[in-house]
């Protein structure tokens, strides 16, 4: 063969012979020591997000996203069509760049930190599908499963001899389980805000979806679901009408209607989370409730721990407390 006789990639399509060129560079780049550029990614994604609650929220809200429980009334992934699956790495791709204002990248999905960086998400760990273009580049790898209310979400550098073969379409592989150790991980089997619905006991979910209206359904979210934090995507998905957060508040929301049975509802104001917090009540994040039945503090609540409301001392009820009606939670303003 002489010096200018076509070799086997100058006879392959252009964007594959520039896709192995590209991914042969950086592969070389990487293999020369340690990968400066997934170590900037890296550390400029924890600069971002230092305890991965902004990243927990993204992949929350595209998974409820996808459930659109106000019109659909569902709260279940294995109730999603095909197709809304499929959309879904799409929709985290999308709203993770929204969230972090991620410049979009010259080949890749985003440029963090200067470094060209690929999106991929799955529910099911493992079955991140990485496109041949990705070969040689870092690639952000998110995963969440709502049935364990975990997520990860880790970086690494794809190498083809770390890919499963597979003849599918469009020659999209994933990384073979004895390489998944390669992927350093930002955040690993983090907790998952929890999808309320979805992991509440069977009988009290029938008991709420069987409650009437709107307004009725939610008085027996709050009723059941006691001392966990409930989002707002849930008393979206219950109430199923436009002014679901109104419904929760006092003035003939839930708070009044719940108050003569002893139960408060705390929201995500400050004076509520501090509330929350001395009664040993997860704190409500943003647009989160949490309800729990409450009585004055008497002698057999010895050790218990208490707040001052109403000129009175109140704990968490226990199952043989009488009830008694709830304190006025503190008027509070947005900036509260």
């Amino acid at each position: 063969m002489t010096d200018d006789s076509p070799t086997k990639d100058s006879m392959l399509p252009f964007e594959e012979a520039d896709i192995r060129a590209a991914a042969s560079v950086a592969l070389r780049r990487a293999a020369s020591g340690p990968d400066s550029e997934l170590d900037k990614v890296y550390k400029h994604i924890k600069a971002l997000d230092p305890t991965g609650r902004r990243f927990a929220r993204v992949l929350r809200n595209t998974i409820d996203q996808l459930l659109n429980g106000e019109v659909t009334g569902r709260y279940d992934w294995k109730t999603l069509f095909k197709t809304e699956k499929t959309h879904a790495g799409t929709l985290v791709e999308i709203n993770l760049q929204r969230e972090f204002e991620f410049a979009d990248g010259d080949t890749m999905d985003y440029q963090i930190a200067g470094v060209d960086v690929d999106c991929k998400y799955s529910q099911q760990f493992g079955g991140w599908m990485i496109p041949p273009e990705a070969v040689g580049h870092l690639c952000l790898l998110a995963w969440a499963d709502d049935y364990k209310s975990l997520w990860s979400a880790g970086l690494i550098r794809i190498r083809s001899e770390w890919l499963n073969t597979g003849n599918n379409r469009d020659l999209k592989l994933t990384i073979k389980a004895g390489q998944r150790d390669k992927i350093q991980w930002l955040w690993r089997d983090e907790e998952l805000p929890e999808n309320v619905i979805l992991h509440m006991d069977a009988a009290d979910r029938d008991a709420v979806f069987a409650a009437g209206s709107g307004q009725r359904r939610l008085n027996e979210l709050f009723r059941r679901v006691q001392r966990r934090r409930i989002g707002r995507n849930v008393v979206r998905t219950v109430a199923q009408q436009k002014d679901y957060m109104k419904r929760v508040r006092g003035n003939g929301g839930c708070r009044s209607a719940l108050r003569p049975e002893g139960i408060l509802i705390m929201g995500d104001y400050a004076s509520h989370r501090e509330i929350a917090g001395r009664l040993g009540l997860p704190l409500p994040e943003e647009g989160e409730f949490v309800s729990a039945r409450v009585v004055p503090a008497r002698p057999h609540h010895e050790g218990a721990a208490r707040v001052p409301l109403d000129g009175r001392e109140w704990v968490l009820a226990r199952p043989d407390d009488a009830v008694e009606p709830a304190p006025a939670l503190p008027s509070h303003t947005r900036q509260d």
